[in-house]
């Protein structure tokens, strides 16, 4: 039985648009979805959804675009507070300020706050779906999931694996990583709608034998994620080769351990070399482009023609704390900004598509979220191309195009720009 419907201008891709062009996606003027159990039950024209449900609530979001919630495929929450630490680069920033800051979250009560904090922001900005980095420390994980299973929220997280190069009070050793993951896993994964991505951090905090666990852990849990970090910085790919000697390249070092997949992201992946290029395609990786991260920490620009061009699977992701808003339309913004610095063109109707199906897609999750459709999960997103004086100016000139309403709300949009964000049929900004 319908227990909400959310009315306005439904958008929802169907296929990439550089694919497929202006079929990719439908957009339905006065539109509205019918809402059952956390799931979409009918999308139609708003009279018909209407007429069907007579004395349903209706939340009337009319001339404002409802799409679906936006997905972070890479974001570290116990770095909320890091966020926009001046004046470092990679390796010095997390030595300086973020492995200072996840000592503290040994404490269940500190991880359970900043879990309460991080929620409310993501789902302040209309992102509903994310890739999360705990600490090393299990209870930062269990406070997370826990925060994350009372709101319903769909939210991908693991224990980061770390058992070098970081202080003491943030490693773990290779066993202890592997029993704890495996005892999260237990706990955690596939109760209501959690996952887990098993997180060595990256190959400079792990040793061969952690790596070893990590990629173990892989195959005896198959259907999890894995998460961590590829070629960000050249001090870092520099690092990596001082310990790992016998590799190639940095991407070998994880490939060797079985830690390469259809279900393996891999955060920033800026200066790889050829073979690691074919590699994430052969293997059907993900790569992670963090835009605002990559600028913030001088780390570089990220090449998605090159990865398009060879077949790797991308998906857009803000990063924080090294990226610099929990805004995915920020983000956006930035991104669109690097790919210009190379000639690359990257239109807003490809990138409402990156933040939504094909995010969802590149999580292997298209069959729950990411599109509006009977069936999918009501994870939504009411955008507002008017929310400012300034974006309601520039849309003076623009109303009823559509493309330049995506691309305003994509240059210029924020968390004013989101009217309301609905988890699981839920609305939830402000709750």
């Amino acid at each position: 039985m319908t227990q909400r419907i959310v009315r306005g201008r439904i958008l929802t891709f169907r296929d990439d648009p550089r694919l497929a062009g202006p079929g990719a996606w439908r957009l339905i003027d006065d539109g509205a979805a019918a809402i059952a159990d956390g799931r979409i039950a009918a999308v139609g024209e708003a009279r018909e959804i209407i007429a069907a449900a007579p004395g349903v609530a209706v939340d009337d979001h009319s001339g404002r675009l409802v799409l679906p919630g936006l997905i972070d495929a890479h974001i570290h929450y116990p770095q909320t507070r890091v966020i926009g630490s001046y004046g470092a680069q990679l390796l010095d920033w997390l030595n300086k300020y973020t492995f200072v800051e996840e000592q503290k979250f040994a404490d269940p009560a500190h991880s359970a706050s900043v879990a309460r904090f991080f929620l409310d922001e993501l789902f302040r900005q209309g992102t509903t779906t994310a890739c999360v980095y705990g600490t090393v420390h299990p209870a930062s994980v269990d406070a997370f999931f826990a925060e994350a299973e009372r709101r319903g929220a769909r939210m991908i997280a693991g224990k980061a694996l770390m058992d070098r190069n970081a202080p003491a009070g943030l490693t773990d050793t290779a066993q202890s990583g592997y029993d704890e993951t495996q005892a999260l896993i237990g706990r955690w994964r596939g109760r209501g709608r959690l996952d887990y991505a098993i997180t060595p951090r990256f190959a400079v905090t792990s040793t061969e034998a952690q790596l070893e666990a990590a990629g173990a852990l892989a195959r005896e849990h198959r259907d999890a994620y894995v998460q961590t970090h590829l070629s960000e910085n050249f001090a870092e790919i520099a690092l990596v080769k001082q310990l790992f000697p016998s590799a190639k390249t940095y991407l070998e070092v994880y490939a060797r351990h079985g830690l390469l997949g259809p279900r393996s992201i891999f955060g920033h992946c800026l200066h790889l070399e050829q073979s690691e290029v074919a590699a994430l395609a052969e293997s059907d990786s993900i790569a992670a482009f963090c835009p605002t991260s990559n600028l913030f920490l001088g780390s570089g620009l990220f090449d998605k023609q090159r990865l398009d061009a060879a077949g790797v699977r991308v998906a857009l992701a803000t990063d924080v704390g090294g990226g610099t808003s929990y805004s995915m339309l920020a983000t956006a913004a930035e991104g669109y900004k690097v790919l210009q610095m190379s000639g690359q063109s990257w239109p807003a109707a490809q990138i409402f598509y990156q933040m939504t199906l094909g995010n969802a897609r590149a999580l292997s999750l298209a069959d729950r979220i990411g599109s509006i459709a009977p069936g999918r999960e009501a994870d939504l997103v009411v955008l507002d191309a008017h929310a400012t004086p300034a974006m309601a100016h520039r849309m003076e000139s623009h109303e009823g195009d559509l493309e330049e309403e995506l691309f305003v709300l994509i240059t210029m949009g924020d968390d004013r720009a989101v009217a309301q964000t609905y988890v699981a049929g839920r609305a939830v900004k402000g709750a």
